[in-house]
């Protein structure tokens, strides 16, 4: 008899796993249903093997399955209930729980490879082979991924800590999870088995979020956690505030940690990566930086450079550099520059390299000091401003302007004191100057380069014609560069000018264009013409150089033409565009040159920190106070500006993250603290 009912309970438990729409329970976790089976050890069982019957009768189906597999209830015969079986689990498993998690066919790729797949809003990075986005379902590696229809912004963590809890009230649902990571991901945000609670939030947002947490996992994940909980001096405390850190931030630190995967939106991107860095977590913080360096315009560089400079990443700030130096006068006027820290403005005051006017140097100073004002609820007043400002005043070259603009501008706004304007104009008209507190060497800027495509250029009694036609050419880059203009070719009949339309696309979208002229004089020689301001150009993307010329019909044209050029670090490629309808293509024709802005080499985590603080720069003002004639230089940003707040001392993880914005009570404290000389390596 007992082998017979224990051969009765194995093919109870064969049917029920091989029928598709099975799903073995697992006992119920109550004393009750334990009393119950040892109550049921003792009952006498009749079975007889084959029939139709037997225990728990036709009506229970699946109860009689989980009771052969818990001893509790009639025993199910190897045949008979296995059509009541299959239905009743299939009813279970549809009315029980509704988010079941699915198997996609496939897993997205990183849309950090690609810049173009980001969306606005948000991305998701995989940080393995087959990771992919948060949402109700997951593929076979465990990986989230979102479900028809729904995006990842719009899912939000705490709808997802709700999923999961329901996901797991199923006694049995470690059954429904293939792999490890299907397993850990669904005790992300979830009270299941938590261990430890984090309160976070509380210094720079209103809201506060409980959040459980699984203490095991985290210190897998990170050797801050580790020493927290299993360190010499792990406090056994059950709930742990974290006041310096958003909640948002924390939680896509934890969907690392747990899910193997990172969500990142611009909102929380700054707090991410301050969470990333305070708990040691490298992959997550590179995958913020990357993101940041995809998202660089120069409508954002200034605050990310101001950010970076806390996060002591030098190579995203030597890339908000180059964008700065090529489009100083667009970063200098976007939203974002009245936001950031004294020293990050007083370091881009110190760039040798700006490629601006000091008259817009000047009026940004000014949006700057009115915000500052703003902010601590002071009068926007002359006085208040020079204040605010300080010696970053002194850092705008305004000796270099053009009379028009300090008499027009500088003079009108009542930032000088009096003896200051009056030593201004006279040095403007005297020939006797004064001395000045300013210095009066203008930025060198930044030096173009020039990419040549030709080997040989050549002219002939026919060739080249124009008539309103378009000569175009395709290219792209391997790094990062800026688009400054085009060099062509001229007349080969004697001097004559022209008058072009340059255009810069990109996927059919024009990003620049500029209606100019030139003057040709007749050699064989390139003659440059620029857009207004420079273009960011992006690497492995093509772009499309497109000229009209109206003049002289007959003009040299290149030959032996390359495919491939290399200048300096930089390698382009050039191929034939479909809208050149003059016959410009790879091996000759017009646009033989592009003029550009290349990346410059990455300077030293020191070189590349912000300006000294202000008692740093009276230090170092002698070599830019001017006196009498003498013109002496003003100071190069590379060298001059290094040093100041990257090495503060201060451990980066015990930094607090509302230092992402800027503090003016700080500000104005800065100029009377700051002592000692310029940093060096």
């Amino acid at each position: 008899m007992v082998l017979y009912r224990f051969i009765d309970i194995l093919d109870a438990i064969v049917e029920t796993l091989n029928n598709g729409n099975g799903m073995l329970l697992s006992p119920p976790h109550n004393n009750s249903g334990h009393q119950q089976q040892q109550q049921q050890q003792h009952q006498p069982q009749q079975s007889t093997r084959g029939s139709g019957g037997g225990g728990g009768g036709g009506s229970g189906g699946l109860s009689s399955a989980a009771a052969a597999a818990t001893g509790g209830g009639g025993l199910p015969t190897a045949g008979g209930n296995e059509r009541n079986v299959s239905g009743s689990v299939a009813a279970a498993s549809s009315g029980e729980n509704n988010i079941q998690i699915t198997q996609p066919i496939s897993a997205p790729s990183s849309p950090l490879a690609s810049p173009g797949a980001i969306s606005p809003s948000s991305f998701c990075l995989p940080s393995s082979s087959a990771g992919s986005t948060m949402g109700a379902a997951t593929n076979g590696s465990g990986s989230y991924v979102c479900p028809n229809g729904v995006s990842p912004s719009s899912l939000s963590y705490a709808n997802l800590g709700a999923s999961n809890s329901n996901d797991t009230a199923d006694p049995n649902w470690q059954a429904t999870k293939a792999t490890v990571l299907e397993r850990n991901a669904a005790m992300f945000n979830n009270e299941l088995m938590s261990d430890v609670r984090f309160v976070v939030g509380g210094d720079f947002v209103d809201a506060v979020q409980t959040i459980p947490a699984h203490k095991y996992i985290l210190a897998t994940g990170s050797s801050v956690f580790y020493a927290m909980f299993y360190g010499g001096l792990a406090e056994n405390k059950n709930e742990i505030k974290v006041p310096d850190v958003e909640p948002s931030a924390f939680l896509t630190l934890l969907r690392y940690l747990y899910c193997d995967e990172i969500q990142l939106e611009p909102d929380n991107i700054l707090a991410t990566l301050y969470a990333a860095k305070k708990y040691i977590v490298p992959h997550l913080a590179r995958a913020c930086v990357n993101y940041l360096e995809v998202k660089l315009t120069a409508k954002n560089a200034c605050l990310l450079l101001s950010q970076s400079r806390l996060f002591e990443e030098p190579e995203l700030m030597q890339r908000c550099w180059e964008v700065i130096d090529a489009q100083a006068e667009m970063a200098i006027k976007s939203e974002d520059f009245v936001d950031i820290d004294l020293k990050t403005f007083e370091s881009i005051l110190w760039r040798e390299t700006l490629n601006c006017k000091e008259i817009h140097l000047f009026e940004a100073g000014l949006n700057w000091a009115q915000n500052c004002c703003q902010k601590m609820s002071i009068e926007c007043n002359p006085q208040n401003m020079r204040k605010v400002l300080g010696q970053a005043l002194h850092l705008i070259r305004i000796p270099t302007m053009s009379l028009d603009e300090f008499a027009n501008g500088v003079a009108q706004t009542g930032i000088l004191t009096s003896q200051e304007t009056i030593d201004m104009f006279l040095h403007f008209t005297a020939k006797i100057k004064p001395s000045l507190n300013y210095p009066t060497k203008p930025r060198a800027g930044l030096k173009t380069q020039v990419c040549h495509r030709f080997q040989s250029c050549a002219y002939r009694s026919n060739q080249w014609r124009y008539r309103g036609r378009c000569d175009s050419i395709q290219f792209s880059v391997d790094r990062r560069i800026f688009i400054v203009g085009f060099g062509l070719y001229g007349s080969s009949t004697g001097a004559a000018t022209y008058n072009v339309k340059i255009e810069l696309k990109r996927l059919g979208r024009t990003l620049a264009e500029n209606d100019t002229k030139f003057f040709s004089d007749g050699s064989s020689n390139t003659f440059h013409v620029f857009f207004e301001n420079p273009i960011q150009i992006e690497p492995e993307c093509y772009y499309t150089a497109s000229v009209i010329l109206d003049g002289i019909e007959l003009s040299f044209f290149g030959q032996e033409g390359m495919s491939e050029v290399c200048m300096g670090n930089v390698t382009f490629q050039f191929q034939c565009s479909s809208e050149s309808t003059n016959g410009t293509g790879v091996q000759g024709g017009q646009i033989p040159e592009l003029i550009f802005y290349g990346p410059t080499a990455v300077t030293s985590p020191m070189q590349s920190m912000c300006a000294s603080p202000i008692g740093e720069l009276e230090a170092a003002a002698a070599g830019l106070l001017i006196t009498g004639n003498s013109g002496a230089n003003g100071g190069r940003g590379e060298t001059g500006g290094g040093g100041g707040g990257g090495n503060s001392g201060q451990s980066r993880s015990n930094r607090n993250s509302s230092e992402l914005t800027a503090n003016c009570d700080e500000i104005l404290g800065a100029s009377s603290s700051a002592e000692g000389g310029p940093s060096t390596n």
